[in-house]
């Protein structure tokens, strides 16, 4: 019994990612949308990225084709990003946070208004503030009147399908 429980609670972290102190120097290929990309890094050759404690807009949402222009803006193509591992999603993908011309991505993304800071994952409480911030000043998708977060968006998508 002890064992299945030590193998669950490992099955658990690891699918869900850990915490790590790894920081990779890669290589930004291309922006998906305003919170994922794929980059080179030693040791993960054509790897998608997706930011640690932020959720953009899905590209179909509205404000969500601004928020890729801004990432992409932030991190231009070919450009060298630092990446601070998280682990891995359950999608497989790096799970990190990013730093494009000496910036905090995931911040600066927040801060423009063009994320959201993922309420189910954020551990940063410079994100909420930041995104407070964003709110009150109405920047990004703030300007909007009621902007519907990513993850309602996604579970009415997945119902409609």
């Amino acid at each position: 019994m002890a064992f299945m429980l030590a193998l669950t609670l490992i099955s658990v972290s690891t699918a869900c990612g850990s915490a790590s102190d790894e920081v990779l120097s890669c290589t930004v290929r291309s922006v998906h949308d305003g919170d994922s990309l794929r980059v080179q890094c030693p040791g993960h050759q054509n790897a998608r990225l997706r930011l640690d404690q932020i959720d953009a807009p899905e590209v179909e949402q509205a404000y969500g084709k601004k928020a890729g222009e801004y990432l992409k803006k932030l991190c231009p193509i070919g450009s060298e990003v630092l990446v601070r591992l998280q682990g891995k999603d359950q999608y497989g993908r790096l799970l990190g946070d990013a730093e494009c011309g000496g910036k905090s991505v995931n911040h600066e993304m927040i801060a423009a208004g063009a994320a959201w800071a993922y309420k189910r994952y954020v551990r940063d409480a410079n994100l909420r503030r930041l995104e407070e911030e964003a709110r009150q000043a109405r920047r990004g998708l703030w300007a909007h009147s009621d902007p519907q977060p990513p993850w309602q968006w996604r579970y009415r998508h997945r119902r409609d399908d």
